[in-house]
C-alpha cells in the first residue's frame, strides 16, 4: 500500500512564516551573523578576564536572555568551565519589588546600578528597540562604563542608538525577529566558544 504525504503549500500560514523567515535570514547571514560572532570574540576576553554579561529583555526577550546566560554558565556544545553571566528579569524578588517601589522603568537600570563593574558587558533584547525599561537600563549601564549592546529588530530604533554596539534584525514581523535573536545567540556562543579554544583576546 503506498502511503502519499501531503505538503503544505507555500501560501498557507505555516508556508509564508517559513518563507518569511528564511528571506530573513539570507539577510541575517550576508549583513548581521558577522556581528554575533565578533561579540562572541570580544565576550570571551571579558568573561575570561574575571568580567561578567548581564542581559536583559521583556517577554520573549527575556527567554533569548536568559537562553545566553545559560549557555555561558552551563555549556553550549563542549565542556568548558563555566562564567558569569546574569538575565536580570530571572529574579522574581528583586523584579517585584523595584517595580512596586520604583516603577517598572526602572526594572532592569537599578539592577544594572547594582551589579555593574567597569568593563562588564550589558546586552539588551527588544524586537521594539523601544521598551523604556531597556532605554533606562542602556543608560545606567554607559553610567557604569559597562559595554551596551543592543540586540534588536529593524532599524532604525531608539534601543539601537542607546548602546555602544547594534546588531538590528531586517525582519517583518515579531515572530521572525525572535527567531533570527536566537540564531544570533547562538552564533555568539559558537564563537565565543571557539576564541576561548583559540586564547583569543581581542575584539
Amino acid at each position: 500500500m503506498t502511503v502519499t504525504r501531503t505538503v503544505r503549500p507555500p501560501d498557507t500560514a505555516g508556508g509564508d512564516h517559513c518563507g518569511r523567515l528564511l528571506t530573513a535570514l539570507e539577510l541575517f547571514r550576508a549583513e548581521q551573523a558577522a556581528v554575533a560572532e565578533r561579540w562572541g570574540r570580544r565576550l570571551a576576553g571579558v568573561l575570561s578576564a574575571g568580567g561578567r554579561l548581564l542581559a536583559a529583555g521583556n517577554g520573549g526577550s527575556a527567554a533569548q536572555a536568559q537562553h545566553l546566560t545559560a549557555e555561558l554558565v552551563g555549556r553550549y556544545r563542549e565542556d568548558r568551565p563555566p562564567f558569569s553571566a546574569l538575565a536580570l528579569h530571572a529574579d522574581t524578588s528583586s523584579c517585584t519589588a523595584i517595580v512596586n517601589d520604583y516603577g517598572p522603568d526602572e526594572l532592569f537600570a537599578r539592577q544594572v546600578r547594582a551589579h555593574a563593574r567597569p568593563g562588564d558587558v550589558l546586552i539588551l533584547l527588544s524586537t521594539s528597540g523601544s521598551s523604556p525599561n531597556l532605554l533606562a537600563a542602556a543608560a545606567a549601564g554607559r553610567a557604569s562604563a559597562m559595554e551596551v549592546w543592543s540586540l534588536t529588530g529593524p532599524a532604525p530604533n531608539p534601543l539601537a542608538e542607546a548602546g555602544h554596539d547594534r546588531l538590528c534584525v531586517a525582519a517583518g514581523t515579531t515572530a521572525n525577529v525572535q527567531e533570527l535573536h536566537l540564531v544570533a545567540v547562538h552564533l555568539l556562543c559558537a564563537a565565543f566558544d571557539a576564541a576561548l579554544a583559540a586564547g583569543h583576546r581581542g575584539p
